[in-house]
């Protein structure tokens, strides 16, 4: 049975994405990290990150979630202000003992890219049943959670009653696995709360590694996205998307429509931030009543945009500079696009 995709529009607020947060440092020279003299400090995190690229898109925003208290938690909290995000319901960890998640990129040459991270105890694994506020969660049209949260009390029930809260508000659940090996105790312990999450989800959003991690315990060895995709859309959701990288992005609805989403041109820096880029952008034009087929390439077109610059939250496009790439790719001039050098200098046009 076809279970709409529509959100629903007497809530008046768009997207509410919760979990972790993190502070990403990347190197400004091209060396092996014995090398590098210096870093620029970003805010990282997935969920954190497709908030921003969500707001960036003009989309009413909030993040929940747990950071340090100390200057990298206030950091998180400032830049997240700084681009629009509503940060009310982003709690400080009471006992200052915890940090904020620390990740430290590597870059020896363009293009290649590899993350050290420090990922001990953190701050956004303390978040609490306590901090989850049923009638700020209720104002939302979609609530994005991440499987990272998952991984550990006490945010795992933090997690698992936002859902509930959601769930009986009318407000759609958007599942992405966020998979971190860091904070698992097993494969099938990350397997059997993932699929708990996914059958509450409306939709589901991950990589095809992911799934496979996500159905090791109920469908081993499976790599058929249709497959995957029905299992869950037998449950609740009515929209799977299984993103492949650079070979772009398969949807499927529960009414047995199935998009490919394409991969746009890109002028790749590092490749990292491209999930979150496209997660954001692609749940803001859905929101925003675009088809499935196009809001599939303007999220590739933002993926793009953000791979090609020198972060992930920084580099993600606002609706001037994805319509400004959007226009020259239709046009045929995506290659001499104007962007393309503000992009890399960490500008916005």
């Amino acid at each position: 049975m076809f279970k709409q995709l529509n959100f629903d529009p007497s809530k008046s607020r768009g997207l509410a994405a919760l979990g972790r947060s993190g502070v990403d440092l990347y190197p400004q020279q091209f060396a092996p990290m014995e090398k590098v003299i210096s870093f620029t400090k970003h805010v990282g995190g997935s969920p954190a990150n497709t908030a921003v690229q969500a707001a960036k898109m003009g989309l009413d925003t909030a993040f929940i979630g747990k950071i340090s208290r100390d200057p990298l938690g206030a950091y998180v909290k400032y830049y997240l202000n700084s681009v629009g995000v509503d940060t009310s319901h982003l709690t400080m960890e009471e006992s200052g003992e915890k940090r904020q998640s620390l990740a430290i990129a590597e870059q020896p040459e363009r293009g290649r890219i590899s993350y050290f991270f420090y990922r001990q105890d953190p701050a956004d694994l303390y978040l609490d049943m306590k901090d989850i506020d049923k009638a700020f969660i209720s104002q939302f049209k979609a609530l994005l959670i991440s499987g990272a949260s998952l991984c550990r009390s006490p945010a795992r029930e933090a997690v698992l009653l936002a859902m509930e809260y959601a769930q009986a508000s009318g407000v759609r659940i958007i599942f992405d696995p966020d998979y971190r090996k860091d904070g698992w105790n097993s494969l099938e312990e990350t397997s059997l709360y993932y699929h708990q999450a996914a059958k509450y989800a409306d939709i589901i959003i991950s990589t095809r590694e992911e799934f496979d991690i996500l159905e090791s315990l109920t469908h081993p060895g499976n790599d058929d996205d249709r497959l995957s995709a029905e299992a869950y859309l037998n449950h609740r959701a009515s929209l799977v998307c299984i993103k492949h990288g650079e070979n772009g992005a398969n949807v499927f609805t529960s009414d047995g429509r199935q998009f490919h989403g394409p991969v746009m041109p890109a002028r790749v820096y590092k490749t990292l931030g491209a999930g979150d880029s496209f997660c954001g952008t692609f749940i803001a034009k859905l929101m925003n009543g675009h088809p499935i087929d196009e809001a599939l390439k303007y999220a590739a077109a933002a993926a793009s945009i953000t791979i090609s610059g020198k972060s992930c939250s920084d580099s993600m496009p606002d609706l001037v500079l994805l319509d400004s790439y959007m226009q020259a790719w239709i046009s045929g001039r995506i290659e001499s696009w104007d962007g393309w050098k503000s992009i890399e200098k960490g500008e916005q046009i």
